[in-house]
C-alpha cells in the first residue's frame, strides 16, 4: 500500500508540484488547502508524513504545529514544515529543529526527497529517545526489568524473534522504496 503524504499548503501550485515530484505509485498524496481541513485530515487518515505551510488561512501553519506536539501520537508522524520565509518559523520555533524538517519555498525535487528523508530519520529518532528511561526512574526498577528478562521463556524469545523478522522485513521494504526514489530521481536528472 502507498505511503500518504499530507500537503497542507494554501497554494494549488505548491500541492500540485510535490504531488508531481514524488515517484509515482509509491505515495498517495492528500492535500489540504487550510489549517483546518489539514488538521481534520491528520486526524481522520492515517498519514506517513506531513507537509505543512507555516502561513494558512483558519488555522496557522504554527497552531497546527502546536497541536501535533501536545499529542503524543500525532507527534510521531514525520512533519515538513515549509516557508518561503525562514525567519517567520524561527521566531516561534528556535533551531536546531528537533522535531520537524524545514523546507524553503521555492524547492526543487532534490530538496523535497531530501526533506523528507531527513523528517523521517529525526521522526525514527523520537521514537527511540522517547522509548529510553528518563532520568530520575529508580534504579531499582530497572534491576527488576534486566533481571526479569534474564528468566525470559523460550515463548518470549520466539515472540521477540518474530519480531526481529518482522522488522527486518520492513527495514528491506524501506530500502526498496529507498532504492526506487533514487532510480526516479537518476531518471529525471537525465
Amino acid at each position: 500500500m502507498a505511503n500518504k503524504i499530507l500537503v497542507i499548503d494554501d497554494t494549488t501550485v505548491v500541492r500540485v508540484k510535490v504531488r508531481e515530484m514524488l515517484p509515482a505509485g509509491n505515495f498517495e498524496v492528500l492535500e489540504a488547502k487550510d489549517g483546518l481541513e489539514g488538521y481534520n485530515l491528520i486526524l481522520k487518515e492515517n498519514v506517513s508524513l506531513i507537509m505543512l505551510d507555516f502561513i494558512l488561512p483558519k488555522m496557522s501553519g504554527w497552531e497546527v504545529f502546536q497541536k501535533i506536539q501536545a499529542n503524543p501520537e500525532l507527534k510521531k508522524i514525520p512533519l515538513v514544515i515549509m516557508s518561503g520565509r525562514k525567519e517567520e518559523v524561527t521566531e516561534k520555533i528556535p533551531e536546531p529543529f528537533e522535531y520537524f524538517e524545514f523546507l524553503g519555498k521555492p524547492f526543487d525535487q532534490r530538496q523535497l526527497i531530501n526533506a523528507i528523508k531527513l523528517a523521517m530519520a529525526a521522526a525514527k529518532k523520537d521514537r527511540r529517545d522517547a522509548a529510553t528511561p528518563v532520568a530520575g526512574v529508580k534504579t531499582e526498577q530497572v534491576a527488576v526489568k534486566s533481571a526479569s528478562t534474564q528468566g525470559a521463556s523460550s515463548a518470549e524469545i520466539q515472540a521477540l524473534n518474530a519480531k526481529i523478522v518482522k522488522m527486518q522485513a520492513e527495514i528491506d521494504n524501506l530500502k526498496k522504496q529507498l532504492t526506487q526514489v533514487v532510480t526516479f530521481i537518476k531518471q529525471k536528472i537525465k
